[in-house]
């Protein structure tokens, strides 16, 4: 458990003291439960957006819970507050999701799905680029080493037969923010980049580059989680019934999502806009919402494929039992 952990590895070599981590569900001072809930100002984190503008927990726990919204922009700055004891539930990308399961020993739990596939490989219009096997000599950019994304385009070379220039082979891979792939795109920096959405339609729409492969060409067909819910195993000892709650509250924003689709759509950018001070355009958040499946039932499969991916490029050590990284049973 969190609480027997001393310190751990986060991210990129981060140490982090784990000492506070029994503060999981805090009383507060009006003998109130603190739920802390992680996520990312993203369209595929849409569910947390869409029950923060509603204020659906807000609302069903008002009698015996503060709830509070953190927003992060990067995984491993996510992974790093829950293991410091300051977040109780994280929507964040699934390998991230598993880097904190192995590194905690399986005290990071997923717990449901949010949404799967949402993102594209680009090529920039004169890139020379036509096929997967064309990526050879060229630079690729990604939002993040290790992230998600980074890891659907090394198993997209592996099944092409090529490697990346830490491996031997001469693929470039260039870790940048989605704001400044656009950029590296229109100067001619990098060739191609594998992006989640909105912004595969973003850096699509501003005319220089072009979608190689689409959301369901990408891996698995597109079937694979984007992103996930996490839980710390200390948060779902102590409050089952609330994780059990609140799942049911994700569950119903995810109808409502699928079944109001304008609607869900302008809640969404609403929320972003709140975060980031710039809304998307119309037609970017359409488009890059038919890119995306908002779902929560988990694809086990799928992220034990990202695991093995993970162990063979030597971002985990080993790769966990499935019994470790997922927890579906609260009682």
């Amino acid at each position: 458990m969190f609480k027997k952990l001393v310190s751990m590895v986060v991210g990129l070599g981060l140490a982090v003291s784990l000492a506070g981590c029994g503060s999981a569900g805090n009383q507060s001072g009006d003998g109130k439960t603190d739920v802390r809930i992680a996520y990312f100002p993203n369209i595929t984190h849409t569910q947390a957006l869409v029950m923060k503008n509603q204020k659906t927990l807000e609302n069903k726990w008002k009698d015996k819970c503060n709830v509070s919204w953190t927003s992060f922009n990067a995984g491993p700055a996510e992974v790093e507050a829950i293991f410091a004891g300051e977040v109780d539930l994280g929507y964040i990308g699934p390998v991230p999701a598993l880097s904190a399961n192995a590194k905690s020993n399986g005290d990071v739990k997923i717990i449901s799905n949010v949404t799967n596939a949402g993102a594209v490989l680009l090529r920039r219009k004169d890139s020379g680029i036509e096929t997967v096997k064309d990526l050879a000599g060229k630079k690729v950019a990604v939002p993040q080493i290790g992230n998600t994304q980074h890891l659907c385009l090394l198993d997209l070379l592996t099944q092409n037969g090529l490697k990346t220039v830490d491996k031997g082979g001469d693929v470039t891979i260039n870790a940048s923010a989605n704001a400044d792939i656009l950029n590296l795109i229109d100067n001619g920096s990098v060739d191609a980049a594998v992006v989640p959405e909105p912004w595969g339609t973003t850096i699509e729409k501003n005319g220089n580059a072009e979608v190689l492969l689409e959301y369901d060409k990408l891996f698995l067909e597109g079937n694979y989680p984007t992103a996930v819910v996490i839980a710390s195993s200390d948060f779902i000892k102590e409050h089952p019934n609330l994780v059990k709650e609140f799942l049911q509250a994700h569950q119903d924003a995810a109808l409502f999502i699928n079944e109001n689709g304008e609607q869900a759509r302008n809640i969404v950018n609403k929320e972003i806009e709140s975060v980031t001070g710039k809304a998307l355009a119309a037609d970017v958040i359409e488009k890059a919402f038919g890119r995306m499946k908002v779902d929560t039932a988990l694809n086990k499969e799928a992220v034990m494929t990202f695991a093995r991916i993970s162990k063979e490029e030597g971002f985990i050590s080993t790769v966990p039992e499935e019994s470790d990284v997922f927890t579906t049973e609260f009682n």
